[in-house]
């Protein structure tokens, strides 16, 4: 009897045990297989608008507040861009000011809890940015994927994909600097995207499956004149545009890789991604397996995507040490292993997918740099 009581007990401990990590998977998981677009990531703190006016707004001090650089500032039915901290202006103990480069929409009322976002714009490249472009629909595997071309004088594309916690509108940051190269632009929306058709499972695979939406992409870019493309991609975009220039049947006309921030392992991804949804440190390992599993995921995939022995054309990488999504090790790592053909711009006190934001000069002129030899 006592014999048989013990073991009842431990088989219960292990289903509920079980059943504990299927639920912390699928919750935990929620925020990189089934990402809300263009929200926070989560872990995003919120802060305060204590004033605003005059070319000035003053926040929660906070370090997120404290990052240099220009963000936009976001909340339901609001969004505002901000520029550097305003050291010398008068504020309290506990806030800070910064620069208010301008109101997009809504108005920024004390009290009002906002977010940081890498994303500058709302809205299309016509309307944010006043540059001409054609909405498009590339055919994808799954259906039609919305997407904004910019003409250019080139015949070498840009094909930009964003990344977790974002929108196609991220690359409008960089549409300014690449219609002044004359280099045409196309900007994908992909499956699971507002506009863009669902994956068969609904959730997101981390590049794993997305990339397909890609390859579609430049097999778009070839049919219309496109000689060479350059991928750039953010986050999982980066993940996106290293398995298209690994796998795909165009490949050869992939002329180089722009990768920001990006995912180079999905496990230390989800990791964080879990972690940072308070998930319980004992449950994270078994989290993470779930996660991967309910996604299909392969811990073999990406690596193999980035191994530097496979690296075929130029590759540009920025990344710091302030990514906590998606560890930056990995990218030194990368840059030092074919010192020849990969190059790392390191950005300080930037978060996931903000490297741009940080430094907004210093990045457009590293990205000059590689893109000439490529046009």
């Amino acid at each position: 009897m006592r014999t048989a009581t013990v073991t009842a007990a431990a088989v219960t401990t292990l289903i509920g045990a079980g059943a504990a990590a299927v639920a912390a998977g699928r919750y935990a998981g929620d925020a990189a297989l089934r990402p809300a677009p263009g929200q926070p990531l989560p872990g995003s703190p919120r802060l305060s608008v204590h004033s605003a006016d005059a070319g000035r707004v003053e926040l929660t001090r906070a370090l997120p507040a404290l990052l240099p650089g220009v963000y936009g500032l976001d909340a339901p039915g609001v969004h505002a861009v901000v520029g550097p901290v305003l050291g010398e202006a008068p504020h309290a103990p506990d806030t800070v000011v910064r620069r208010l480069e301008r109101i997009t929409h809504g108005e920024l009322t004390p009290g009002l809890r906002v977010r940081l976002t890498p994303q500058l714009y709302r809205g299309n490249p016509r309307t944010a940015l006043g540059l001409d472009h054609a909405d498009v629909d590339v055919p994808g595997e799954l259906g039609a994927l919305p997407a904004w071309f910019l003409p250019g004088a080139r015949r070498t594309w840009v094909i930009t994909v964003h990344g977790l916690g974002a929108t196609r509108e991220h690359a409008m940051n960089l549409m300014p600097f690449l219609h002044a190269q004359r280099m045409p632009v196309l900007d994908l929306a992909y499956r699971n995207d507002l506009g863009a058709p669902p994956s068969p499972d609904g959730l997101c695979h981390l590049g794993e499956s997305e990339w397909r939406d890609l390859d579609a992409a430049i097999r778009y870019a070839v049919r219309f004149g496109a000689e060479r493309v350059v991928l750039h991609g953010w986050s999982t975009g980066a993940a996106m545009a290293l398995h298209a220039a690994s796998r795909s049947a165009l490949r050869d006309r992939v002329a180089g890789l722009v990768l920001d921030s990006p995912v180079l392992d999905w496990h230390l991804t989800l990791r964080a991604l879990a972690a940072a949804r308070r998930t319980p440190g004992p449950l994270l390992p078994l989290a993470i397996r779930a996660a991967e599993g309910r996604a299909g995921l392969r811990g073999d995939r990406l690596p193999e995507a980035a191994d530097p022995a496979g690296l075929r054309v130029p590759v540009l990488i920025f990344h710091g040490p302030g990514d906590t999504f998606a560890p930056w090790g990995l990218s030194r790592e990368l840059a030092a292993s074919r010192p020849g053909l990969v190059s790392l711009h390191p950005v300080a006190d930037a978060p996931h997918g903000a490297m741009w934001n940080a430094s907004p000069a210093a990045y457009e002129e590293a990205l000059r740099r590689f893109l000439t030899p490529l046009m």
